[in-house]
């Protein structure tokens, strides 16, 4: 479907059992999460190890095709740790894992597909050994990697910067630039001058009035659908559906 047919109240009713789900089954796998977290799909999400902490306000969004993976090596060969900051937003099929630490600022987006490991996960010349070798990864506030970015052990990545579509990212990253290619090179520098909104913006509002204005926005998104027509849509999808 490219559309949405559910009703309002179909619609609110699955963002309530996701809701509950998440909580249940999911967010007992953080050692922290702060408030205001928003999980879709929650079922396709993946967390093992700790401890993995995550800030106020994340918004991650996986899929059945995409699931979203956070992991935590914690045995004899290494004690990993991933924290999250707050406002991050995290897409399908985003890998995180770590066997030292993967440390992430506030207000960073992360697109379909990265991966951040801190490891290599076998040693080059001991095959049997799993960890290798393994340095931090540090990511600085404000940081956007492109779909299917890779960011490989000991890097750290300054603020506002942007990490292109498929780049293979194994030095640092100045803050506020663009990097691009393999291995990932400097392409642009960010104009200065100019103010750069983050995410924090979009919370302004207290949480309680937050969830009224989504609610609200659900209601006008849904307004001219119905149960019959979802329904019809759902049984026999047509072009256009």
């Amino acid at each position: 479907m490219r559309k949405e047919h559910r009703p309002y109240l179909l619609k609110r009713m699955a963002a309530i059992l996701s809701d509950a789900w998440a909580r249940h089954f999911l967010l007992p796998s953080f050692d922290r999460i702060g408030a205001g977290h928003k999980i879709l799909s929650p079922w396709s999400v993946s967390i093992f190890g700790e401890p993995i902490t995550a800030g106020k306000n994340l918004h991650l969004l996986s899929a059945f095709f995409a699931p979203v993976q956070l992991c935590v090596w914690s045995g004899e060969d290494g004690k990993g740790e991933i924290s999250i900051g707050d406002h991050c937003l995290i897409c399908p099929g985003v890998r995180l894992s770590s066997a030292s630490r993967i440390s992430i600022g506030d207000n960073c987006m992360f697109a379909y597909g990265v991966y951040l490991t801190d490891a290599d996960w076998h040693d080059i010349y001991d095959r049997t050994k799993s960890i290798g070798a393994s340095r931090p990864i540090t990511v600085g506030n404000n940081v956007w990697f492109g779909d299917n970015a890779f960011v490989a052990k000991g890097v750290t990545i300054g603020e506002n910067a942007i990490i292109g579509a498929r780049a293979v990212v194994v030095h640092d990253v100045p803050a506020n630039c663009v990097v691009a290619g393999n291995p990932a090179k400097v392409v642009k520098q960010l104009d200065p001058e100019r103010e750069i909104k983050i995410r924090a913006s979009l919370f302004h509002l207290p949480p309680d009035e937050f969830i009224r204005w989504e609610a609200s926005m659900d209601r006008y998104m849904t307004r001219n659908n119905s149960w019959l027509g979802w329904l019809r849509a759902s049984l026999f999808p047509k072009i256009g559906d």
